[in-house]
């Protein structure tokens, strides 16, 4: 009894010390309460149908951040693994009568096995270049599938895939832990010694190479994650939807995702994540005035880019908190010396 009462007192401690110190970690905290809390306040359909496309999208758009946000490989064509995964998933439960549970990997494995078929030649390319490559895959993929309807269903898609689960309230609850978990995920990733790298690779290449770092093993590592992460995604939302189409590849989904990523703020994971949780709730509320609904849309990202150029997450967190030039430890912006190592933080 006694050894459990200090594990709890020491996670107590953790908590206290780790997460409760920053406005940033008691948002996050916020948030997954809210988001685990709110079936008990409401199950609307509507809504949780709203929800849970956001939480596919947000995994989908923090995949994009792993790839083109801290490696730097801008990619205008990451519907590409989205598709592939929808449509393995989809075919493979329509044809084979494989359950969901089954083909979801399987479709984020047919991602990471894509994201290593374009990752190799786009190696040796950079900035402009490398986004028009990506950009042309999705394309090739939309002409695969008109020209073999028989398979893939053509321009209608395939249709009568199985449900995610029972109910939507089960849904809601899937997609919002896995979309946590995985989202977890790619941020631990990022901030272990291989989102270092990736990050020191989007900074100067060449630098990195000189210093011994096989570069090219590491961005064909960030293709094919961030296909696997990306290809859940997808295998999620053929399930949700319980069709799949031509418009899982449109240059639209692929635009999107760097539009929700920018917005919350690239090279961080949980920006593109909030830039998600913004926006696509936004859009479904601004159909009640569909004359004005892009229009104003247009206005928010375009104020956002004009006055918050590093997204609208990392301008609010350097305006409630400051980061100590010596230990680089971020504290409460109120604060006047570091909370680690005393340093003056004016």
């Amino acid at each position: 009894m006694g050894l459990i009462w200090f594990q709890i007192k020491r996670v107590f401690t953790l908590f206290r010390s780790e997460v409760l110190v920053l406005p940033s970690r008691v948002a996050v905290l916020i948030f997954v309460a809210a988001l685990v809390l709110l079936p008990l306040f409401s199950q609307d359909p509507y809504l949780l149908r709203i929800l849970i496309l956001t939480s596919v999208f947000a995994i989908f758009a923090a995949s994009w951040d792993l790839l083109s946000g801290f490696t730097g490989q801008m990619n205008f064509g990451h519907a590409l693994f989205f598709g592939v995964a929808a449509y393995t998933s989809g075919l493979i439960n329509v044809h084979f009568k494989i359950p969901h549970f089954f083909t979801i990997p399987i479709g984020a494995l047919a991602a990471v096995l894509t994201g290593l078929i374009i990752g190799i030649p786009c190696l040796r390319l950079r900035h402009t270049y490398l986004a028009l490559t990506t950009l042309a895959f999705p394309l090739i993929l939309m002409g695969v599938v008109f020209a073999i309807p028989d398979v893939t269903g053509g321009e209608l898609g395939v249709s009568g895939l199985d449900r995610l689960s029972g109910s939507r309230l089960r849904d809601y609850y899937i997609t919002t832990i896995l979309m946590l978990l995985l989202s977890f995920t790619m941020w631990k990733i990022t901030d272990s010694k291989t989102g270092i790298i990736l990050h020191a690779i989007r900074e100067d290449e060449l630098a990195c190479r000189t210093a011994g770092i096989n570069t090219t093993r590491y961005k064909l590592m960030a293709f094919c994650l961030s296909g696997f992460f990306a290809g859940i995604a997808g295998g999620l939302y053929a399930h949700i939807m319980r069709t799949v189409g031509p418009s899982t590849l449109e240059v639209s989904m692929s635009f999107q995702v760097i539009i929700w990523s920018i917005f919350g703020g690239v090279a961080s994971i949980y920006g593109p994540i909030a830039g998600v949780f913004i926006l696509f709730p936004l859009a479904e509320v601004l159909r009640v005035v569909p004359e004005w609904r892009m229009l104003i849309f247009a206005l928010l990202v375009l104020l956002t880019l004009l006055f918050m150029p590093e997204g609208i997450i990392p301008w609010i967190r350097d305006k409630i908190e400051k980061q100590c030039p010596r230990c680089k430890i971020r504290s409460v912006a109120i604060r006047k010396t570091c909370r680690v190592c005393t340093a003056d933080l004016d």
